[in-house]
This record gives C-alpha cells, sequence and structure tokens, in this order.
C-alpha cells in the first residue's frame, strides 16, 4: 500500500483528487491539506511515501515545499502537480528533488502510474514538460544557446537588480533571492519583470543563461 498526501490550496480539486485516488486499492491518501506548513505537519504525523503537491501554494510555494519535504524526510518523494508548465516552476521543482512533474489535466492512469513509479525510485515528467527540459539542457550542455542583450540596456540597470540577476544566474529561487539580499518576496518577482523588460529578455530562464555567459556569475 502507497500512502499518498496531497497539498493543493484549492480545496474542490485536493478532495476530489482524495476521492478518485481512494479507489485505487494500492494507494492509501493519508491526508489532503491546503499549504506546505500542513503537509509538514501531516508528514511527521502520518509518514507519508509520495507527496502530491501544487506548485502555486500560498506563502511556500510547492517548489521550495519540496526542498523542505526532502530536507526533512528523504525517503519520501515528491509530484509536482499542477497546471503551470513554466520553466521557472519546471527547474525549481526539479532542482529541489521533485520526483515527478504532472499537469493536472493528466489522466487519473497517469497520476496513477506516476505515483508506483516514484514510489519505486523512478521519476515521472509529462511529455511535454520533459520534452522541453530536455531540449534546454541539451544546448545548455552545448553552449549551444546564445542570449544577446544590447550593451546600452545595461546602462539602465541598478546596483540592487545587479544584485537580483547574479542570484537569478545561481539558479536561486524568488524566496532564496528575497532572504539572501533582505527584500521581499513580491519585490523580487517585480524586480526581475522589470530587468527583464529593460533586457528585452523573454524569461527569467534566459535571464540565468545570460548572466551565466557574459561571466556576470
Amino acid at each position: 500500500m502507497i500512502k499518498v498526501l496531497i497539498a493543493d490550496s484549492q480545496e474542490l480539486f485536493r478532495e476530489s483528487l482524495k476521492v478518485v485516488l481512494g479507489v485505487n486499492p494500492d494507494i492509501e491518501v493519508t491526508n489532503a491539506v491546503s499549504s506546505v506548513p500542513e503537509a509538514l505537519r501531516s508528514a511527521e504525523r502520518n509518514y507519508p511515501d509520495v507527496v502530491l503537491t501544487d506548485i502555486r501554494m500560498p506563502g511556500t510555494d510547492g517548489a521550495e515545499g519540496a526542498r523542505i519535504i526532502k530536507d526533512r524526510f528523504p525517503r519520501i518523494k515528491v509530484i509536482i502537480l499542477t497546471s503551470f508548465d513554466d520553466d521557472d516552476a519546471i527547474f525549481g521543482a526539479l532542482k529541489y528533488g521533485a520526483s515527478g512533474y504532472l499537469l493536472k489535466g493528466s489522466s487519473l492512469a497517469e497520476l496513477s502510474k506516476a505515483i508506483q513509479i516514484v514510489y519505486h525510485g523512478g521519476a515521472m515528467i509529462n511529455p511535454d514538460i520533459a520534452t522541453k527540459a530536455i531540449r534546454l539542457f541539451s544546448q545548455m550542455a552545448k553552449n549551444t544557446i546564445r542570449i544577446h542583450v544590447e550593451e546600452d540596456t545595461l546602462k539602465e540597470i541598478r546596483k540592487n537588480e545587479w544584485e537580483v540577476i547574479r542570484a537569478v544566474g545561481r539558479g536561486l529561487s524568488n524566496k532564496e533571492i528575497a532572504r539572501e539580499i533582505c527584500l521581499s518576496e513580491g519585490t523580487v518577482r517585480n524586480s526581475i519583470s522589470v530587468i527583464l523588460s529593460k533586457l528585452h529578455l523573454r524569461d527569467r530562464t534566459q535571464l540565468a543563461i545570460w548572466a551565466v555567459q557574459s561571466g556576470i556569475v
């Protein structure tokens, strides 16, 4: 019997998932909670084998939650179950030790299979996300991605924004950056948006690659 803990801020979704997974004779849902702190408390009481968590959670997000869970309970497997497939969410979750990353549109069969796979030590990632991640990792490894930033735009970057850029290049999450340079997480998020606009970059991943390639990190 595989013990599963569900953590999702949407009550209807987590309760529905609890009922659906409960039908599987090989799975026991130990609890369904709405935040990472609740998930940690539940994990301490019930010792689940697998935690299903959304990436967008109030307070501590799912990626940071995966890190905390893996730090405290190394044997617990974490599957990110979300409606978001953006680069930052993908790499943040995988960096912190998640064993699976599935979109909420996945079928019950896919989810049950993912739980079985990660429980036995494997990894399960939605095919579309896996293709995207593998392509980017491959390009980065071959150094075929070159991110160009006009030199004139660099004059618009302020001193505190350079700190944020270096932190992004080091792979830190918004929460980690906020903690490191003593800003709120919302301020960091807004700062990154401003930086992307100034440098005419599409997303956080491009910013991180440029920071490494240009020697800022």
